[in-house]
């Protein structure tokens, strides 16, 4: 039986700076059959504060405490561990991380252009180097927006991962410690919900890792046959219109 139900976002509810065509109706819809709702995002160039504005101008209703994403993750570990981290996260997210305390002993790398340049990363090998923790948002090999697909975070955590040995700490999707934050925040267990994101790799295998169940939408970054690379493979329909007669039928 469906308890409760997360949700990517990007991809699935908005691509850019509008809507997916028929996801905000379907939302409204899916409020309507009376499950809590929270909305998982490893989105990076955007802060939370922004984020949540810019879904209600494209029409979305969602309040703050409903919302988790993975810098305020990668924030909320740092601040545990009275960590000081090199940010290189776009700037408008760095309203999410707490105020720099003294020299970095850590890492922070997220997709932002204006900060993955040669420079900034050799500084964080040589931090790594030294043994500080290197913290990733989230290992996203690649995003769609507007104009088709681009490189995200993943490439460059894997390089410093490479190049100074260490393994990076994932503070967003698909690490099952961001999962499992946000399952005990509803009160549900694992096998009462339901994850749909357009991620096949840190939506639906990160949500079955820890037990959910999973549904891929064809919007946002889906790649045709991406359910295959899963074993059995993801249950797929057409949006989040599709996603919410999916659960209505569970």
């Amino acid at each position: 039986m469906v308890k409760a139900v997360l949700l990517d976002m990007a991809g699935v509810l908005y691509q850019g700076d509008h809507a997916v065509t028929g996801s905000v109706p379907a939302l409204a819809r899916l409020r309507d059959l009376g499950l809590p709702l929270r909305f998982v995002t490893n989105t990076s160039r955007r802060s939370r504060s922004q984020l949540l504005s810019a879904l209600e101008a494209m029409g979305f209703s969602l309040s703050a405490d409903e919302l988790f994403t993975a810098p305020c993750a990668a924030a909320a570990y740092l601040e545990a561990r009275g960590l000081s981290p090199l940010l290189l996260v776009d700037q408008a997210v760095r309203e999410d991380f707490p105020a720099t305390r003294g020299a970095p002993d850590a890492v922070v790398i997220a997709d932002s252009p204006a900060s993955l340049d040669y420079a900034n990363l050799d500084r964080a090998f040589r931090l790594l180097m030294a043994g500080a923790p290197l913290v990733a948002i989230g290992d996203n090999r690649y995003f769609r927006a507007d104009d088709g697909l681009h490189l995200d975070a993943g490439p460059f955590v894997r390089a410093l991962e490479y190049a100074a040995g260490v393994d990076a700490v994932i503070a967003g999707k698909p690490a099952s410690t961001f999962f499992l934050e946000v399952l005990a925040d509803l009160g549900v267990s694992p096998e009462d919900t339901v994850m749909v994101g357009d991620d096949v790799m840190a939506d639906v295998a990160g949500a079955r890792r820890v037990g959910m169940d999973a549904v891929l939408v064809r919007t946002g970054k889906y790649r045709a046959d991406d359910e295959r690379q899963l074993t059995p493979p993801a249950p797929v329909v057409a949006n989040l219109a599709a996603a919410v007669d999916w659960i209505e039928r569970l």
